[in-house]
Formats: C-alpha cells, sequence, structure tokens
C-alpha cells in the first residue's frame, strides 16, 4: 500500500503516524511539503520526500476577500504538478492524508480519482463564536465578517472532495458544518508521555541568569510568537502584580516576535515591545525572553515551572498545553474553548478569565505560596494526558486503524 502526506510545513502533524508507516514494510511513504521547509527540516526515516515550488501569492489587484482563495488556488496548483511528476516516477497513492487549510489538497481528488482521501480538519471561521470578535481590544467590522466567510472557501472545496477528515478536538470538529461531521474522525496526534514527563532533578541554565530548578518560583509562558491569539498582552499585563507579589520568582517567556495570527502590531513595533512599554519598567534581571527554544530546553522549561500561564482565544488548541500537563505543571489556564476540554477548574489546573490579568497574578500567586497544594492537580494533569491523549497507547494506534480500515 501506498501513502501520500501532504503538507507546506511537513511533518507538522503527521511526524508519528508517517514515521510509524514507514516502519511497516506494508506501506511505502512519500512526504510531499514546500521545497524549501522539505529542504531546511530534512527527512524522517523509512519516508521519502518530495518538494513543490512555492507558489506566487494573489495579485494585488485582486480583492482583499479573495486573496486567501487565489492564493490557495495558486499552492493547489504547485501540489499538483508535483504529484503528476510523482505519478512520472511510478508513485500512484491508495492514501492521501492532507492539511486543506492553504489550498494544497483542492485537486487532489482530480489528480488521485481513486484514492482514499482524508483531510486534516484543524479549524473552521466563523464570524461569532470563535475567534472573531472575541477580544474587543481588536474590534471586528463588518468587513472583517465578510472576508472570514470567504476565508473557509478553500477547506470547503476540499471537504466536499475528500472521503474523510480528521480532527485534535471536539470543539474544532463541530465548528465544521453540521453535513461533514460525521466524516470528520475525532482523534489528537497525541502528546509522546515517555519523554515529556515531570522530572523534580531538572535544571535549566539561563545564558544571561540563574540556574533555576523545581525548587525556584518559576512562571513560565509558551507560545509560538508572542501575540494577542494566546494572550501574550493579558499575560504581560500581569506581570507587574506578579513581581511584585512573588519578589523571588523568576519568569520565562518563550516564543518569537512574530505573528502567527491575527492583526499585525503597528508599523515598527513588535507585540513584546509594545506591552513592554505599556506596563513600564519591570526588574529585567527576573524576566526572561528566550525566544524560540530548542525541544529539549522547552521540556526543562515545563519541568523547572512552578505556574505555567496558558491564554488562548476560542481558536486551536496549543500542543504546549497538553505537553505542559504531560510535564506536571500546575497550569494556570484561560477559561476558554477549547481549554474547558481539557481543564476542569481544580481538578487538573486553574482556569481564569482571559481577560483579567489581576485574576491570573493572584491564581499564580495562590499556587507559588502553597506549592504543596498543588500536588494533586499536577498528577491529574499527567493523568488526563496518558489517559486521553497518549500517542503510543491512544493517538497513534486510533489513527493507524483508520489508515488500515480506511474509514
Amino acid at each position: 500500500m501506498k501513502i501520500l502526506f501532504i503538507h507546506q510545513n511537513f511533518p507538522a502533524q503527521y511526524r508519528w503516524l508517517a514515521q510509524t508507516l514507514a516502519a511497516d514494510k506494508r506501506w511505502e511513504v512519500m512526504a510531499l511539503g514546500e521545497a524549501e521547509n522539505v529542504k531546511r527540516r530534512g527527512k524522517l526515516a523509512g519516508v521519502n520526500t518530495a518538494g513543490y515550488a512555492a507558489p506566487q501569492p494573489a495579485s494585488q489587484q485582486t480583492h482583499h476577500y479573495v486573496k486567501p482563495l487565489e492564493g490557495a488556488v495558486r499552492r493547489g496548483q504547485a501540489v499538483v504538478r508535483a504529484c503528476m511528476e510523482l505519478k512520472k516516477r511510478g508513485f500512484v497513492p491508495d492514501i492521501v492524508h492532507a492539511h486543506p487549510g492553504w489550498g494544497e489538497a483542492l485537486f487532489l481528488r482530480d489528480v488521485y480519482p481513486d484514492a482514499h482521501i482524508r483531510l486534516y480538519c484543524e479549524f473552521y471561521y466563523r464570524a461569532t463564536g470563535r475567534d472573531v470578535g472575541f477580544d474587543p481590544e481588536f474590534p471586528t467590522s463588518l468587513d472583517d465578517i465578510f472576508r472570514v466567510r470567504i476565508k473557509n472557501a478553500a477547506s470547503i472545496l476540499s471537504l466536499e472532495a475528500a472521503d474523510a477528515g480528521i480532527s485534535p478536538t471536539r470543539w474544532q470538529r463541530d465548528a465544521f458544518p453540521a453535513e461533514y461531521r460525521d466524516r470528520i474522525a475525532l482523534i489528537h496526534e497525541g502528546v509522546d508521555t515517555t519523554v515529556v514527563k515531570p522530572d523534580p532533578r531538572a535544571e535549566l541554565a539561563l545564558p544571561k541568569g540563574p540556574k533555576l530548578t523545581a525548587r525556584d518560583e518559576v512562571v513560565t509562558y509558551i507560545a509560538r510568537n508572542l501575540e494577542p491569539y494566546r494572550g501574550f498582552h493579558t499575560f504581560m499585563r500581569s506581570l507587574p502584580d506578579i513581581l511584585r507579589r512573588r519578589p523571588k520568582a523568576h519568569v520565562l517567556v518563550v516564543g518569537a516576535d512574530g505573528v502567527s495570527y491575527g492583526q499585525s502590531p503597528p508599523k515598527g513595533l513588535t507585540y513584546r515591545k509594545k506591552y513592554l512599554d505599556e506596563i513600564g519598567k519591570i526588574d529585567v534581571s527576573r524576566v526572561h525572553f528566550m525566544g524560540q527554544v530548542p525541544y529539549e530546553t522547552l521540556l526543562k522549561v515545563y519541568q523547572v515551572s512552578s505556574a505555567h500561564v496558558y491564554l488562548t482565544y476560542p481558536f486551536v488548541l496549543s500542543w504546549s498545553l497538553l505537553e505542559s500537563m504531560a510535564a506536571g505543571c500546575a497550569v494556570v489556564a484561560s477559561r476558554t474553548p477549547p481549554v474547558e476540554e481539557v481543564i476542569t477548574d481544580r481538578q487538573n489546573g486553574y482556569l481564569v478569565d482571559f481577560f483579567k490579568p489581576g485574576e491570573i497574578a493572584e491564581r499564580v500567586d495562590e499556587l507559588l505560596e502553597r506549592p504543596q497544594d498543588t500536588t494533586t492537580v499536577r498528577e491529574r494533569a499527567r493523568k488526563t494526558i496518558v489517559e486521553r491523549y497518549d500517542l503510543k497507547t491512544i493517538c497513534l494506534p486510533k489513527q493507524i486503524e483508520l489508515v488500515n480500515g480506511r474509514k
């Protein structure tokens, strides 16, 4: 059997499934991604890889509602060219897994009429009840609402021509139109809890700071990019109060200064600079902006954390939340879906209002003041991930069952 994974940033969500199938001699595994990304990320063991040329962006003259769709069509065409080249080389997949968000899956049915096509249904945009209009600091206009409706075009066109989908959380799946939900399996990518686990002996030596351990007061915040979608502005506004309440605490902030989601900051600014300017002078010897870090360092950040703050709009759930729980962190998280799908307040974590910096600071102070009271919550946090999201015993077996059954 032959299977093709398509994702511009492969391996992304497909890493473990692709590697596992590649180790099985019954499968020939091919991955297709944007050429520069494939080259930069290297190969997975046993997985053949090919790249497609990065497409030209949409024309500047195109209506701004339609630009994402035009870009998706261009990317879909680039994928088609690469797939046709694979056909010439004799590779015709029985199964295709692809992410529809950027248009890579638009024309797969036309290229592979007999293949079983399953899409990664990550997010369906809505004008209400989700990320759009959630944060009054970034108000929504009618123009935004109309644009959001068109933004789903590539995903719906791709899903209409696919056999099935897969989604990591119930909240993410249930946002898709009702007529498609029965075809979307609910399976997370999974967390390797044999790797992501508590380590009371962990030490984290900061390049320009102290060596931290689990015995220190350490507040952590992690995001791919430091931006409002992940509550960075609220977290920053909680910092002065946290530092005042906890004079011995160190704060570790992991994330780059780019923008993954939502509006960009004013020209010439990053969100980090914007909110540092807003909150004024803080003790920079105790607040450590680490940028993006190697995975081994990230694990140590989890393991030395006394209180881990995770905030998000109603949006895609971050891997970092589940990993922090697997590492036994005491998580202070926003009371927003899909977080509430995973965390029950004071059972396996602590829920706070996304918009209230004072409540975040109060909860962090509470956890640092009486760390012994968090032991049971930390244990339950890890238990939640082991029992519901474990890679090797829960998620990966379910994914393989889907592949083998083509369900």
